[in-house]
């Protein structure tokens, strides 16, 4: 059974209740437990993402980070755009990982779901009616963990850690402050990537 202020806390952060979120913080969860390790207060962990974006289950992805605590403002989850409901947890100190997905024949169906066939019809899922949520909510915060997820032995990943940058420097051009890794050299001066011209 998930966490009730857990599950409130995903709710908040994501900003509405709806099926996909409290998935993706299961998920999360079950993937630091197979790795036996507890939410990242900084770098300790790392997910790479392949939810993707512009579809019917990107919350997935507000879940994961909720339960896992890997964020972008910590600099410790990237996104592939696969468009899968799938993501790998990294335990950076280990190099040990585990990929956790969603079961196709689970999510086909969670598609077909009363949820998603207001959202299809331009609902706003904050409009949706609760009593069409909430059985699906039941299930979902109750259910094993192998009716919805596919979950792979451990295996190693190499994690290459990078240290944090601390120096930044005004651009020659607009004056803003920009840390020094995303400098780059036009007529001889350090400028940031936007007055650079270039698109990295």
């Amino acid at each position: 059974m998930l966490d009730e202020k857990l599950l409130e806390l995903g709710f908040a952060f994501h900003g509405h209740k709806c099926p996909a979120m409290p998935l993706g913080l299961r998920a999360g969860l079950r993937a630091m437990e197979i790795l036996g390790v507890e939410r990242s207060k900084d770098k300790e962990l790392y997910v790479i993402s392949e939810t993707g974006k512009g579809h019917a289950a990107s919350c997935f992805l507000d879940g994961v980070m909720v339960a896992t605590g890997c964020t972008y403002g910590k600099a410790n989850i990237e996104k592939r755009y696969w468009d899968k409901m799938a993501f790998t947890l990294i335990d950076t100190k280990t190099n040990r990982a585990v990929r956790v997905s969603l079961k196709p024949e689970f999510f086909a169906k969670a598609l077909q779901s009363p949820f998603v066939e207001q959202r299809k019809k331009g609902v706003p899922p904050q409009d949706i009616p609760f009593e069409i949520l909430k059985p699906l909510l039941d299930r979902i915060v109750s259910m094993a963990y192998e009716e919805f997820l596919n979950v792979s032995d451990i295996f190693e990943y190499k994690f290459e850690k990078k240290p944090g940058c601390f120096t930044a420097v005004p651009c020659a051009i607009c004056g803003e402050l920009t840390f020094e890794k995303s400098l780059r050299v036009k007529e001889g001066k350090l400028v940031c990537i936007p007055c650079s011209g270039y698109d990295k």
